[in-house]
């Protein structure tokens, strides 16, 4: 019949057309939009990158520089009064419903001109996808009514709504104030679930904002990276180059020299040192510690034990109120808590140290740690003294 379009399809089969053509649109946002064109961590063949622009002109009129530039700045202002969507400062229900205007919002001109580099600036880009975006829409439109009839109006409803929702309202919405965190980065990113499906990998936001320029966005091994995997797939055929999927550290067995490679070694590897810090120092110290606290004590501890692992700027007054009490009660595990700062301290940029300076602080730090009695302490300085940039 005429109404149901040139494909005649049953329900079933219009479901699995409509999630294929969403995900499509994913996989352009999360491969093109995302990893290639706002952090430059893959490379994508010329015929590939324009089909995603083409495909994004009529699933969504979005334009590559304005989301790009709107991301890249969302990344140098995250969750501060400048973050274009940030659900600490604005609200969650805010970015979770209204992420779209959000983003229209915040695609200013000077915004563009700053963030929106490396975009491109051809022919049809002025013409076509920026000039008449509401084109691609209508002509998306046209075409599932032609090919699915009367149905071609909910699927192209569906595929209106799927970025607007998943990627502005979700990713940006709960992937900052709901979900689990690998890695203690500076902002609230979280991972949503370890299953990077739906979105394509972009559910794995808290190991993003640790490695914004990684291609790859799964981090554990029983992590989920779609995007990642059709990025592989695209690299099969030469259509996609990765370019960054972790950072670059070594340990060598043996080693016991802190030198300059040691410490470029673990600032590349920062967040990973960390993450064994707290499971090879913090966890068992503090199991250690437990043991022989009176029950006030217990209680305390374990009101607060999770605010040792958490990134400093993100405790509350009401919880660092509670940190300190725990601390002033338990010198040891005030002691590997500091050491946990100072080592961080580092290898940012604001503590003013220069290169030789970091060594220094590094080979310091190793040392106090191998005296300071405390096992656990004691083994993982020695690991430390073992990271280098190559390989044996």
């Amino acid at each position: 019949m005429w109404y149901n379009g040139l494909l005649d399809l049953s329900v079933w089969q219009l479901i699995l057309v409509a999630l294929g053509l969403t995900h499509v649109t994913i996989v352009s946002v999360t491969v093109y939009l995302h990893r290639h064109s706002a952090h430059n961590a893959v490379d994508l063949h010329p015929a590939l990158a324009h089909f995603f622009r083409f495909w994004l002109w009529l699933t969504s009129g979005m334009v590559t520089k304005e989301w790009t530039a709107i991301h890249r700045k969302h990344h140098a202002f995250c969750e501060t009064e400048e973050d274009p969507h940030s659900p600490v400062v604005k609200g969650f229900n805010e970015v979770m419903w209204r992420g779209a205007e959000l983003y229209q919002g915040a695609a200013t001109e000077d915004t563009l001109n700053r963030y929106g580099h490396r975009t491109p600036d051809d022919w049809m880009e002025r013409n076509v996808y920026t000039g008449r975006r509401e084109l691609g829409i209508i002509l998306m439109a046209v075409i599932n009514l032609a090919l699915f009839g009367v149905n071609g109006i909910w699927i192209w409803a569906l595929q209106m709504m799927w970025i607007p929702f998943w990627a502005a309202g979700v990713i940006n919405g709960i992937g900052h104030h709901w979900g689990y965190r690998n890695y203690e980065c500076t902002d609230n990113a979280r991972n949503i679930v370890p299953w990077g499906i739906i979105i394509g990998g972009e559910e794995l936001h808290n190991n993003h904002h640790t490695f914004p320029n990684s291609a790859k966005l799964s981090r554990r091994w029983w992590e989920v990276d779609l995007g990642w995997g059709w990025i592989r797939l695209f690299q099969l055929f030469g259509l996609a180059k990765p370019k960054v999927v972790g950072p670059i550290a070594h340990q060598i067995p043996g080693k016991q020299e802190v030198d300059v490679e040691t410490v470029q070694a673990i600032a590349n590897n920062r967040f990973q040192i960390m993450r064994q810090y707290r499971k090879r120092v913090l966890e068992p110290v503090l199991r250690q510690e437990s043991t022989g606290m009176e029950k006030d004590a217990k209680s305390l501890y374990r009101r607060a034990r999770k605010l040792l692992y958490r990134e400093v700027t993100l405790i509350k007054p009401q919880e660092q109120k509670r940190l300190e009490e725990m601390l002033q009660q338990n010198q040891v595990i005030r002691l590997i808590y500091e050491k946990s700062h100072e080592l961080q301290v580092i290898w940012q940029r604001r503590s003013g140290l220069r290169p030789q300076d970091k060594l220094n602080a590094l080979a310091e730090w190793c040392k106090q740690a191998e005296e300071s009695g405390i096992r656990y302490l004691e083994e993982f300085a020695a690991s430390l003294r073992s990271y280098a940039l190559r390989p044996a």
